[in-house]
């Protein structure tokens, strides 16, 4: 072929900026976005318009973000795009948890202090250097993953104007009577000696020994010995998983609506048992035969008295609805010091004294007797041993058990009774209930756990024994010892964090904080202060009000709350009870939920297991567009799974994506926006094709506009691969390479129109990717160059909507189309053709069918990217295939000679004397 017909041929540009290597490109488009400071960029051009607040949930400054941490700060960093690009302004201000157990932790370790040796002024002012450490680096971190928010202003729960606002809410709250001080069971942690709340609590399966205890009747009130005649070898049997606890009995609880039966065994002991339970009992006690001698109603058996096997005291029998029959004997061991359910029950016994025989180290008092100064879990072993020998044990088996551990040290907790602050949720579940069906959870069923977790929990214990924290503000009269709290203590304290800080809570006396007119009601002035601080669930379910109410680029209520599931329990729900106690309201109108990140295998992703994968690794190795993708691609509301395998997939997916574009913009080399085509002077093909885009369009902004992403990603991929690469872009090539004119324009203006839609569809999710195709394409009046982030999202057109007749017909087009590249590939197969061009085809259709071919308008030979297509009805040769209801379609070879131009085998070829080479067409073209 002679060298000049390449130089006519409009093949692909391919040295335009968009280059390879993406993990290596992002960090420059970043560098250039905090030169061109686009975040303040972007909410200067949004000003004006109606605001949209996604509030961020703070996760803890005290390490390495992980892949949690890069999931929810990506799905995030969707809306807000999505957001700002569709007539909003939507601010985004990240946050970070900077006090608590977590942070003494990781400081203690870091700094190697010694928690006792060392001040409290000095304690915090390390923890805090630790925070706003791993905050600069988290930071960064979230930054790399292509975030855009107001990374220069977050909100720290550590500084004054927080908690500030912090101490005003809990100010507010004891106004309303919220805020008690109370003896009760609470979780405690005995390796970091503090409270904890339910949402600090994680189980885990652990082994422990069930046993059965004997506990002989001692003061019947007459009513065993009514119906056997005596008491003598009469037991209540207890049954329990946790023997450490057994010092602290005082009490058996029974439940009033049972009927209890009297089992006498072959030894002649009888035993007291719920009657539904007898089978189980004697199974685990290996009783073969026994005897029922007599029942009993539960209420008939309050106030008998036991005797406690291991201690010198009474156990008396109580009544409790408590009580249930899913397992054990129906005879509830009940030590109030250790058991929520056991302390409410004994509260209507004031003859039962509070016993809490287990310190704040986990060790057991005097109260424990003989067992005073063991661990708690080291007398499991000797008490088993003495109930053997007093033979007061019945059975004893090992079983595994779901059991509270603390979340951060991922040690056993245990229940133990202690006098701690508490907000009443009683007070405010109906409220929050109410306020919970006026919101939208994605996924729906969001609010039944949320609902049901209100309803279901107990009172807010709000205190811990920290000492790096927002102190409870309230002081304790010297004289009398009563708590003073009231509007004038709150704003002195308020005032004083805000101006210096907690640590003035430390540095300063009573006295110091206090003014002289403040007296107890029994007239004393003199005042100690609470050392306990806050719940750190607290500080973040208080970020309504320290964010949302003080930002002038914020309000309240939120338009989203997006978290991980495990945050009903968490924020989700601090931030609902404190909201609803100072205000009335709830803090969000939506609220969203992920799932958490899991291997192939559906298990939990662990360093330990050599499963666990870094947002740090993944986007070295890949790049940050490729870990957005993967968060985009997955349902994110149920447990996604994550593996480097996937990763190669999605790198697949990914160049579908920009390689789409990569090919349109090499094929509008010298296109200028000016030249475009009007939609009704454009070949019909091309109108399909932005049709379909156009379709694509409304889906897009659909699933944009619900939250799914997923929807979002799946249906651009499919329009790139299905509907652009294996269809439209493979039939117009020969128009771009090749033609001249109106046709080629008419397919550039396609592309050009898709590319521009596509790109912005792509930018909230394929950040950097968008941003680097952004200034690479040609542009129309109108568009912000600086960033794709600037420009609006595409609207879907009624105009260029499919009508019926159109749609029809393309599904047909297209399905002869796929029948014909089917009987290519057989051709191909038999050695009949090489390349498509070289085939001549032949399609026999029915009457009908051969009608619409020839009037679809369309140059089937081009669609098909074969040489020539001829249609033709009756009976025909060559196989059968499925379109318009069945067509017979032959392949042969195709006459003539090959265009050096086009490749089409064309009878043409060697009619120009000039171009012997070329065909009609191509002659044409070359000789204007």
């Amino acid at each position: 072929m002679p060298q000049d017909y390449n130089k006519t041929i409009h093949l692909p540009k391919t040295d335009f900026p968009m280059r390879a290597g993406l993990p290596k490109r992002e960090p420059e488009f970043l560098a250039k976005w905090e030169e061109d400071h686009i975040y303040d960029t972007l909410m200067k051009k949004n000003e004006g318009k109606p605001l949209f607040i996604l509030h961020d949930g703070p996760p803890y400054a005290n390490g390495n973000l992980h892949l949690g941490h890069a999931l929810n700060k990506i799905l995030k960093d969707f809306i807000i795009r999505y957001k700002n690009m569709t007539g909003y302004k939507a601010p985004y201000v990240p946050g970070w948890d900077t006090h608590g157990l977590p942070i003494e932790r990781q400081a203690i370790a870091a700094f190697g202090l010694d928690r006792h040796k060392v001040s409290n002024k000095e304690f915090c002012e390390k923890c805090k250097e630790f925070a706003l450490e791993h905050v600069n680096t988290q930071r960064e971190q979230f930054k790399r993953l292509g975030v855009v928010g107001d990374w220069e202003h977050p909100y720290l729960t550590l500084t004054n104007d927080f908690v500030a606002k912090q101490i005003e809410v809990f100010g507010e709250m004891a106004k309303k009577g919220y805020i008690y001080k109370g003896l009760k069971p609470v979780y405690w942690c005995p390796h970091d000696e503090t409270a904890l709340a339910e949402a600090e609590i994680e189980y885990k399966d652990a082994t422990c020994e069930s046993i059965y205890v004997k506990f002989a009747v001692k003061d019947d009130k007459g009513k065993i010995s009514a119906i056997l005649g005596t008491t003598e070898n009469v037991y209540f049997v207890i049954w329990t998983t946790t023997t450490w606890t057994l010092p602290g009995n005082l009490a058996i609880s029974v439940n009033p609506y049972f009927e209890y039966s009297f089992v006498k065994v072959p030894n002649g002991e009888i035993y007291v048992l719920a009657t539904d339970l007898i089978p189980s009992v004697a199974a685990a006690a290996g009783i073969e035969s026994y005897e029922i001698v007599g029942t009993i109603q539960g209420s008939e058996l309050e106030y008998i008295t036991t005797q406690h096997p291991l201690m010198d005291r009474e156990s008396l029998v109580i009544v409790g609805e408590h009580v249930t029959l899913d397992a054990g004997t129906g005879c509830v061991h009940t030590a109030p010091g250790f058991g929520a359910d056991d302390f409410i029950v004994c509260q209507k016994y004031p003859e039962i004294p509070m016993i809490v025989p287990v310190d704040s180290k986990g060790y057991a008092t005097e109260d424990a007797g003989k067992y005073a100064g063991m661990y708690y879990e080291k007398t499991n072993p000797v008490i088993l041993e003495d109930l053997k020998e007093q033979g007061a044990l019945l059975a004893v088996e090992t079983i595994e058990h779901s059991y509270p551990h603390c979340w951060r040290c991922k040690n056993p907790i245990i229940f133990r009774a202690t006098e701690q602050w508490f907000c009443s949720v009683d007070a405010m579940k109906d409220d929050a209930v109410k306020a919970c069906h006026d919101i939208q959870w994605i996924p729906a069923w969001g609010e039944d756990r949320m609902t049901s977790m209100i309803l279901e929990r107990s009172d807010w214990c709000i205190s811990r024994q920290r000492t790096w924290g927002v102190p409870i503000p309230i002081f304790f009269c010297k004289k009398c010892g009563k708590p003073i709290v009231n509007e004038k203590t709150i704003k002195l304290v308020a005032d004083l964090f805000r101006e210096h800080g907690t640590s003035a809570w430390f540095d300063m006396d009573a006295s110091e904080i206090l003014t002289d007119d403040i007296k107890c009601e029994c007239g004393c002035g003199e005042f100690t202060k609470e050392t306990d601080t806050m719940d750190v669930w607290f500080d973040s379910g208080s970020s309504h009000a320290a964010v949302m109410d003080e930002r002038d680029d914020l309000t309240y209520p939120a338009d989203v709350y997006l978290e991980g599931n495990d945050q009903y329990r968490g924020w989700f729900q601090s931030s609902m009870l404190t909201a609803i106690a100072t205000k009335g309201t709830a803090p969000y109108k939506t609220v969203i939920t992920h799932g958490m990140i899991v291997d192939e295998e559906r298990q939990k992703m662990s360093k330990s297991k050599g499963n666990g994968m870094s947002p740090q690794e993944i986007t070295k190795e890949y790049g940050a567009d490729i870990l957005r993708l993967w968060v985009s691609s997955a349902d994110y509301r149920v447990d996604m799974k994550i593996s480097k395998k996937m990763f190669k997939q999605l790198s697949q997916n990914y160049l579908k994506i920009r390689n789409t574009a990569r090919y349109i913009m090499g094929n509008l080399d010298g296109f200028t926006v000016d030249q475009m085509v009007p939609y009704d002077q454009m070949l019909e093909l091309d109108q399909w094709a932005l049709m379909k885009c156009n379709d694509l369009v409304g889906r897009v902004r659909a699933a944009y506009d619900s939250y799914e992403f997923h929807t979002v990603t799946h249906a651009i991929h499919n329009f790139c691969v299905v509907d652009m690469s294996n269809f439209y872009l493979d039939v117009i090539k020969d128009r771009l390479y090749c033609d001249e004119g109106l046709s080629r324009l008419s397919a550039q203006t396609a592309i050009y129109r898709i590319l521009d839609a596509l790109v912005r569809m792509i930018a909230p999710i394929l950040c950097f990717t968008a941003d680097e195709i952004w200034h690479a394409m040609p542009h129309q009046q109108g568009d912000d160059l600086d960033n794709v982030l600037f420009n609006d999202m595409p609207s879907y057109d009624e105009s260029l909507a499919f009508d019926e007749a159109a749609m029809i017909k393309w599904e047909k087009i297209i399905a002869v189309r796929d029948d014909v590249n089917k009987a290519l590939e057989q051709a191909r197969g038999a050695k009949l053709i090489g390349k498509p061009l070289e085939a001549k085809v032949v399609i026999t259709a029915s009457d009908a069918g051969k009608e619409f071919l020839d009037s679809c308008g369309q140059d089937l030979a081009k669609l098909c990217i074969v040489s020539a297509v001829s249609v033709q009805s009756g009976e025909g040769e060559g196989d059968d295939y499925e379109a318009l209801g069945g067509i017979k379609i032959a392949v042969s070879r195709m006459e003539g000679e090959k265009c050096a131009r086009c490749w089409i085998y064309d009878p043409t070829v060697g009619e120009n004397a000039e171009h012997p080479c070329l065909c009609a067409r191509c002659a044409s073209v070359i000789s204007r």
